[in-house]
């Protein structure tokens, strides 16, 4: 009987265990080799051309549909749409929000003071205030940034949303005819409907990505909250990073295309992975987006505290020269304790620990993280491009990366041996 029971037990555990999939079990990444179709198959429920020789196939048994098409002479890759590995995101951080008694002549936002990031290089921050305090050009264009994340709390008080002004809310149809429904704001990856598409409800639910809009864009001089850095940005809200994260390629593949059809000329990317699994589409697709629509991507270089030359972290590692990417730097100047960092990976440097910014219902906290960095420096990058907005994203990285404030500490441990700063960036434009 004591046997029976044991039996019975052991059968009841291996019941309840199941093996959680590392890749989307509905769904296939497909390169076609140039200048052949994407072939038919019963099994493709519905495809989607990504870029150029990209597709994702939607399939109810996306095994048998791998085995099938893998011989096809069609085909020169096909593989899972790899999951990047949950983790933990930057989590909100003790706040201590102070006012300013004093009346800040350059800007009337209460929560300024709070913002090392706006001080001075001298002072380890990247020049922000001098910069708008002494301005010597004029913003002349409008520059969208696309942030990719877990959404963005579009309704914040503090936050400058990118409208899509050829969609028509809630009329459930495509009426610009680019391919998405209602998408007003942005994008989201994570739901799709039936066939595969992507949906429009962009609502940040962890707070990260609406940290992150903040430091980059946050409306200056309205008496509200804290000051982004880039004064005539808009942020489209693009939601492809799962709480805990876990994003695929596909997912992140897609919120680049869309992005750069839809007029982000700055891409953030504060998020990563530690496998590549052999696939080059988000690569490619950060390489096309560079060259046929003059997008920058900008990316955090990750927080294991590992030299991504040996320990390569992606999106960070990719060989692109449309990619910059960025360390952290604490508010003493030095790196930050956990930042990933490489002399031939990491660009540049720039503020991500304790940094204060905006998060969802109209609130604001510090978080800390390469995920801080990311957006600090794109807020840098957006506001040298709305004074040249001629600038070319290879040339763009060039300067934030000649210009940055350079320490024998930083020449240790990143490419260009410097921290971002806003003054010399601008300076440094000027004579391009």
């Amino acid at each position: 009987m004591k046997h029976l029971i044991v039996i019975c037990f052991l059968f009841l555990s291996t019941k309840s265990f199941s093996i959680e999939l590392n890749y989307s079990a509905d769904r296939l990444v497909i390169k076609t080799n140039p200048g052949m179709p994407l072939p038919v198959h019963p099994l493709i429920k519905n495809a989607k051309n990504l870029f150029k020789d990209y597709w994702v196939v939607f399939s109810n048994d996306i095994e048998t549909l791998k085995t099938e098409l893998s011989q096809n002479k069609s085909i020169s890759y096909i593989s899972y749409d790899h999951k990047s590995q949950k983790r933990e995101l930057p989590q909100a951080e003790p706040t201590n929000l102070l006012k300013s008694d004093e009346e800040n002549l350059t800007f009337n936002d209460p929560y300024l003071i709070n913002q090392w990031t706006f001080r001075n290089f001298e002072n380890h921050g990247m020049s922000i205030t001098r910069t708008f305090a002494n301005r010597r050009s004029s913003p002349r264009q409008e520059i969208i940034v696309a942030v990719v994340d877990t959404g963005v709390d579009f309704r914040h008080e503090d936050l400058p949303m990118w409208t899509n002004e050829g969609e028509i809310a809630g009329n459930g149809i495509d009426d610009d005819n680019n391919g998405y429904i209602d998408d007003i704001h942005g994008i989201n990856t994570l739901v799709r409907d039936a066939d595969g598409n992507a949906t429009m409800n962009v609502m940040d639910t962890h707070n990260h990505g609406t940290h992150v809009s903040g430091s980059i864009a946050a409306i200056q001089n309205n008496n509200i909250g804290i000051a982004g850095i880039a004064s005539n940005a808009k942020i489209m809200a693009i939601r492809t990073v799962p709480n805990r994260s876990d994003e695929t390629d596909v997912d992140v593949t897609e919120a680049f295309i869309y992005a750069a059809k839809n007029g982000a000329k700055i891409i953030n990317c504060s998020f990563g992975k530690s496998n590549n699994e052999r696939g080059m589409m988000v690569r490619d697709a950060i390489n096309h987006i560079g060259e046929e629509y003059g997008v920058l991507v900008v990316a955090a270089a990750g927080n294991s505290m590992r030299n991504i030359d040996m320990y390569p972290a992606y999106p960070a590692s990719f060989d692109s020269e449309n990619l910059l990417v960025v360390a952290s730097t604490s508010s003493q100047g030095g790196f930050s304790y956990f930042t990933n960092y490489g002399l031939e990976g990491v660009d540049v440097a720039g503020p991500g620990s304790s940094i204060l910014s905006s998060i969802v219902g109209n609130r604001y906290t510090n978080m800390s993280g390469t995920s801080m960095a990311s957006p600090n420096v794109a807020g840098v990058a957006a506001e040298v491009l709305t004074n040249y907005p001629d600038l070319r994203p290879t040339e763009l990285k060039e300067i934030l990366m000649e210009s940055s404030y350079q320490t024998p500490v930083y020449a240790s441990k990143i490419k260009s041996g410097g921290r971002a700063d806003l003054e010399r960036a601008l300076e440094h434009a000027s004579k391009y």
